[in-house]
């Protein structure tokens, strides 16, 4: 079994990887603290880095057709430890709503399901998520299996609805019912999923180091949930596609792989996994065990190139073997299921690849935030030497020369000063560009285009109609947030321009201030215009009550993911204009408090001639301060850095 465990222990060894980066970037934090280098920018980037590293997760979603085994693979890869099923897997349907498995220590172990009545209100499940009285809580009694396992089948729950209701929900149309296979006989009724959502909140111990599983339910659901497509999926670290062994690539896999799966982005695509489970079926006693695995080998093959996808990317395993064997300790049997290989695919490319991706993030943060601290202290050195300089020149002179050059610091600290006006005056314009700009990419003004297009949606009820809507509402979401790139652009044009003034005129260490793209934002709008058109073709070729009240889940799922897009842009936006303001606004502070020095050694020297000897050594032991903080912030960055790029039991592998 030392296979099936290597998940847990890499996921483990990411966790403490995680928490060892955490602690040395609070060491660092605390070290710039002690030597006077922190300051509030400094101390939220800090906060901000530890809470995303604090709340980082790995979020793996199984997707596939209803009974092909995605809460069996679940269960074998995850849960065999328990002896015995954790999510009910059986027969026919069981996985009835999308469920999401994960750990929050804030709450108690507990099943949180959605209502679907919800489906009638104008609000995504991630709005829901803040509400705690729109779900139904059932506690999950650990110490208990069998009312554990009672508690975790209400996902499987149905109820029958009047055909009329069904359609309001979305979730039933005479011509084309994704539920058609489970509609009652009785006239005027149908049965549908009794939740919308399900949240199990389970201390399981990769759970509780940040796993996250999304287990959906059939591929209908995908485009009757408008969440599962323009958001859960999509922000998947990895997504595996069960299919089955003995059926391949059926024409409504190859239709839900290439619309909501495949993907361009190569990082994506990579964390594309294909299964095909239940290669039990393909088990015959009365063929050669070398006939089984090439007819198995050939199923694989014909699958990667259907999908488009490495060989190396597909497995095929049986998820119901690999349970039971795990359970009854059966190696053989766990060896046949081959479920080894794909938990060996998971444990040494999945988890390193994620481990790399967050770590040059932080990398990179942090070398950000040493440049800042660094430009500081070259700052002060700066002023120090040019203290020592002026020091040294006045060994030997008269009383009228040390007076003669208190007179000149005193005229650059004044010139300086009434250059403070100017850059005040500058930060003001700065201000008012950036207020135009927040209320170009304000949420006021995605309220007013989402009301308007949800008013004209209620008004045209028709494709022609709907379709015009949704380009107005894309269309101003476009121009919005070009107007914000030109914008910014022009703000960083003129923050250039005062940096590169203040260097020129004061003798100030040049800087480049980043520019600000919003280029992220908009590829993401492009993205889910992308999801709407593509399900809106596949949709609404001919209108019904049904695809109208679909069309308006998936305009509010939309509304929603924009307002999070407009949402992440203010705040990175915020960031970015209080960040590309620091390096200045520091080298000015620094700067002023170094000509009040000068001044204030010049005044103590031209008063008491004899404290030059003693002021000249006060600066030496300074700048000798200044270049041990140097190399002290060099060793508090190399420590990360190693942190970063070690390789210690969890080896870099390649894409899948």
């Amino acid at each position: 079994m030392a296979q099936s465990r290597e998940l847990a222990v890499r996921f483990e060894a990411y966790s403490d990887w995680r928490r060892r980066l955490s602690a040395r970037i609070s060491t660092l934090h605390e070290w710039l603290g002690q030597q006077d280098l922190a300051n509030s920018q400094v101390d939220l980037k800090v906060q901000h880095l530890l809470e995303r590293l604090h709340q980082d997760q790995l979020v793996v979603a199984f997707v596939a057709e209803f009974s092909r085994g995605k809460s069996e693979l679940i269960n074998a890869i995850f849960f065999a430890d328990f002896g015995h099923r954790l999510l009910p897997s059986s027969a026919g349907r069981t996985t009835m709503c999308p469920t999401e498995l994960l750990y929050d220590s804030t709450q108690p172990p507990s099943i949180r399901l959605l209502p679907i009545e919800t489906r009638l209100k104008d609000a995504s499940v991630a709005e829901f998520k803040t509400y705690q009285d729109e779900w139904v809580t059932i506690p999950l009694d650990l110490s208990a299996a069998e009312r554990m396992t009672e508690a975790l089948s209400r996902v499987s729950e149905m109820k029958r609805v009047p055909v009329a209701l069904a359609r309001k929900f979305g979730l039933h149309d005479e011509e084309e019912d994704p539920l058609s296979a489970l509609s009652s006989s009785g006239p005027g009724a149908v049965d549908i999923p009794a939740w919308r959502h399900a949240i199990i909140n389970f201390p399981h111990p990769l759970l509780q180091q940040g796993l996250v599983i999304l287990d959906t339910p059939g591929l209908n659901a995908i485009g009757t949930e408008p969440e599962l497509t323009l958001s859960l999926l999509p922000n998947a670290h990895a997504v595996l596609f069960i299919l089955a062994a003995d059926a391949g690539v059926t024409k409504t896999d190859l239709e839900v792989w290439n619309q909501h799966l495949a993907g361009d982005d190569p990082v994506q695509k990579a964390g594309r996994i294909v299964i095909l489970n239940k290669i039990d079926g393909l088990w015959d006693e009365l063929k050669a065990p070398s006939a089984i695995d090439a007819e198995i080998a050939k199923q694989l093959q014909t699958t990667a190139q259907m999908l488009g996808v490495s060989r190396s990317q597909v497995f095929g395993v049986s998820a119901q073997k690999a349970l039971v064997a795990k359970v009854n300790g059966d190696d053989a049997l766990l060896a046949r299921s081959c479920l080894p290989l794909l938990e060996e695919a998971l444990s040494s490319k999945l988890i390193p690849a994620k481990r790399s991706i967050v770590g040059a993030a932080t990398q990179s943060e942090v070398r950000a935030l040493a440049t800042v601290v660094r430009a500081t202290l070259d700052a002060r050195q700066a002023g120090i030497g040019e203290q020592l300089a002026e020091l040294r020149a006045l060994r030997g002179k008269n009383q009228d020369v040390i007076g003669h050059m208190m007179e000149r610091v005193r005229e650059q600290k004044d010139v300086f000063e009434r250059g403070l006006q100017r850059f005040s005056a500058l930060r003001n314009v700065l201000t008012e560009q950036t207020n135009a700009l927040f209320d170009q990419i304000g949420m006021e003004a995605l309220r007013k285009n989402a009301t308007q297009t949800r008013l004209q949606i209620e008004a045209s009820p028709f494709t022609k109609g709907v379709r015009a809507a949704m380009s107005d509402f894309f269309g101003s979401i476009r121009t919005d947030f070009d107007q914000a790139a030109t914008r910014s652009a022009e703000l960083h044009e003129l923050m250039q321009a005062m940096y590169a003034r203040f260097a020129q005129e004061y003798a100030l260490e040049p800087c480049a201030p980043a520019a600000f793209s919003m280029l992220r934002y908009q590829k993401e709008v492009d993205r889910l215009e992308r999801a709407y058109n593509t399900h809106f073709n596949t949709l609404w070729n001919m209108v019904s009550l049904a695809k109208y009240s679909l069309m308006k889940r998936f305009f509010e799922t939309i509304a929603s993911r924009v307002r999070h897009v407009y949402h992440v842009a203010n705040r990175d936006l915020e960031t970015w204009l209080k960040a590309v303001m620091a390096p200045l606004e520091m080298q000015v502070k620094e700067h002023h408090l170094q000509l009040k020095r000068r001044l204030d050694s010049i005044r103590r020297i031209h008063v008491a001639s004899g404290e030059l000897e003693e002021r000249v050594t006060e600066l030496q032991e300074a700048d000798a301060a200044l270049t041990a903080q140097v190399a002290a912030l060099a060793r508090e960055l190399a420590a990360i850095d190693a942190l970063v790029d070690a390789t210690d039991a969890m080896p870099l592998a390649a894409n899948f």
